[in-house]
């Protein structure tokens, strides 16, 4: 099954320490035009490596980690070890803390059709192509992907609360999460934690364009290398583990929003209406808590009004396609399906690469964005639970892309991973 390995991490320089909070990033995925500009102030920030500005952003990062290195802004750990990544967290109008525990290692970067990870939902072609040239230029992980390893006996969790109690970094980010780093260099320990992944598989929950890119750039590595043996460093990527069975894993919505639609709102009203019930919202604020605890309802909001809409039921029955009746009748699949391919004429293998759709997690930006003309209008949804992104995975069918948001978000900074063939070497056998 799953083979992962201790990371000889790389770290900023402990003189850096008391500067760590400023120094991390949001993915490279969600991060916001804003807050780029704000970060790239500062000429330390993470984000110089992940979201690296300029024409050649790839060779640029290149620079950036070489110069890094040089001046002893970052240091790579002289042993590796496992990283032990907890994020305590509170929910928009909930007083409860969570936290969700979990463990950075490298992971093989496994191909798809091998089984041993197992994603979700589809990814969008140029967030793949940029993380694959970067990658390519730095041989440099900046932050790790999620995934969900199943362990209903919480056999690792003694190990990871000892590390965390002594932790290398304890700070809030950007999102309001305090964000705790421990480490664990015990071999026997670190035995451990790579004997039980090594009897599980491995579901992809966040970075499904990084691994896409680590898949792409091993398979590139591995076609040029007569000598290839499957312990390079280029076999590797950085993830963060989870344990599916614990309490600390959330799920929220992400909205779509569309642009350059050219139906006026009369017109989509009335080929919706072939598919869904339409009723009209008088306070557009409030779709949210309408559309919550009923299966294929959406809020659809436009400049000057909003409605509920919700997909006949009959509909579902009547589509022919041979897809499990677990994806066919998931909300996300009910929206691409029904809404964006039939309704809007967007087919499905088009979606991918549409820049008539976007995607937005805060509900509030929604409205904005349509208020604003930004967007034509707005589509709100519900997020998936975990038990569906389980029962897909296993299914072995895909999501649409941007159908998951696992929060908090990992944040970029705290950690990096190398797989430069140098930098990576080490007797890796004595934890296996």
């Amino acid at each position: 099954m799953a083979e992962i390995l201790p990371i000889k991490a790389w770290r900023y320089n402990p003189g850096l320490n008391a500067q760590i909070e400023e120094l991390t990033s949001p993915l490279f995925d969600v991060v916001s035009p804003k807050q780029r500009e704000a970060l790239y102030k500062n000429d330390k920030n993470s984000i110089h490596l992940s979201v690296p500005k300029g024409k050649n952003p790839a060779i640029g990062a290149k620079k950036t980690l070489v110069n890094w290195k040089n001046e002893g802004v970052i240091l790579q750990d002289k042993i590796p070890g496992i990283y032990v990544y907890y994020q305590y967290f509170t929910l928009s109008g909930e007083e409860k803390e969570f936290c969700r525990k979990g463990f950075i290692s490298h992971i093989k970067a496994y191909d798809w059709d091998e089984k041993m990870i197992v994603r979700h939902e589809n990814t969008i072609e140029k967030a793949v192509n940029d993380r694959i040239e970067i990658l390519r230029e730095t041989a440099f992980q900046t932050s790790p992907t999620h995934g969900l390893y199943d362990d209903p006996d919480f056999l690792l969790e003694n190990y990871m609360d000892e590390a965390i109690s002594d932790p290398l970094y304890d700070i809030e980010d950007y999102q309001g999460v305090r964000e705790v780093l421990g480490v664990i260099h015990d071999a026997k320990i670190i035995h451990k934690f790579c004997q039980l992944i090594k009897g599980k598989k491995i579901i992809l929950a966040d970075g499904h364009h990084r691994l896409e890119g680590a898949i792409a750039h091993r398979k590139k590595q591995k076609a040029s290398n007569p000598s290839h043996n499957d312990r390079e460093g280029y076999n590797y990527h950085m993830m963060y583990l989870t344990n599916a069975a614990a309490k600390g894993l959330k799920i929220l919505p992400t909205h779509r929003l569309f642009q350059d639609i050219h139906f006026s709102e009369a017109e989509l009203t009335e080929k919706l209406s072939a598919y869904f019930t339409i009723k009209e919202v008088s306070d557009p604020q409030e779709i949210g808590d309408l559309i919550i605890n009923q299966p294929w309802a959406f809020g659809l909001i436009f400049k000057y009004s909003a409605y509920k809409i919700r997909l006949k039921p009959e509909m579902v029955e009547k589509r022919a396609d041979d897809i499990p009746k677990v994806v066919k009748e998931l909300d996300v699949e009910v929206l691409h399906h029904f809404f964006i391919e039939k309704v809007l004429g967007i087919p499905r293998e088009k979606q991918r690469f549409s820049n008539k759709v976007d995607y937005e997690r805060n509900l509030n930006r929604c409205h904005l964005k349509v208020s604003s003309g930004e967007a034509d209008f707005a589509v709100i949804t519900k997020g998936v639970t975990m038990k569906e992104v389980m029962e897909v995975a296993e299914c072995g069918y895909v999501m649409p892309q941007k159908s998951t948001y696992f929060y908090p978000k990992a944040i970029s900074g705290l950690m990096f991973g190398s797989i430069a063939e140098d930098e990576f070497k080490f007797p890796y056998e004595m934890f296996l």
